[in-house]
């Protein structure tokens, strides 16, 4: 068995044997649970630095679905078939999923945000940077993902955000003030 699958079947054999965490890693995972709490910091974000998040609000909703259409492409050009699709005895706890596996979706985009978001503002990452390693855990324990479709997914976003994120913070809000 490879490190990969070693690893996966560690974190994966989790899964099933306490409801309670089953039912966090669900709610970790779930994307509809950021649509809330997204609008409430975007809010406050446009609250309190306007000029800044009129600016850079437009730019994260645009790298997000940049990120999300590129994973898509790279999983395809990469084509590893998910955990569900060749390994016995797992607990998929969302079912299987599209056809391929690396990289996580899910991690790359969150990895986009948070990247960008603590580039930003890097008090942020005391809390951000946590969440970003619970919702990895969260695609490998609920059977989707081995933790190197988690690991490519988060690294490709944190090149992508925090990319983007130097750049918006080092050319565009350090060289000019921005009218609020």
């Amino acid at each position: 068995m490879k490190s990969d699958e070693l690893w996966f079947a560690y974190i994966n054999d989790w899964a099933g044997q306490f409801p309670g965490l089953d039912w966090f890693m669900l709610q970790v995972s779930r994307e509809s649970n950021l649509v809330i709490p997204g609008i409430l910091v975007v809010g406050y974000w446009g609250w309190m630095k306007w000029a800044e998040a009129r600016f850079a609000f437009p730019c994260l909703a645009l790298l997000i679905g940049f990120s999300d259409f590129l994973g898509g492409q790279l999983k395809t050009l990469i084509g590893r078939p998910r955990p569900c699709q060749v390994l016995d005895h797992i607990h998929e706890l969302v079912g299987c999923g599209g056809a391929f596996s690396m990289p996580s979706n899910h991690a790359m985009n969150s990895g986009t945000a948070i990247s960008f978001l603590v580039m930003l503002y890097p008090p942020l990452g005391w809390i951000l940077w946590p969440f970003l390693g619970l919702i990895g855990l969260s695609r490998v324990f609920l059977g989707a993902h081995y933790v190197t479709d988690v690991l490519v997914g988060v690294a490709l976003g944190a090149l992508l955000g925090g990319g983007v994120g130097f750049l918006l913070k080092a050319r565009v809000f350090r060289k000019k003030p921005l009218a609020g």
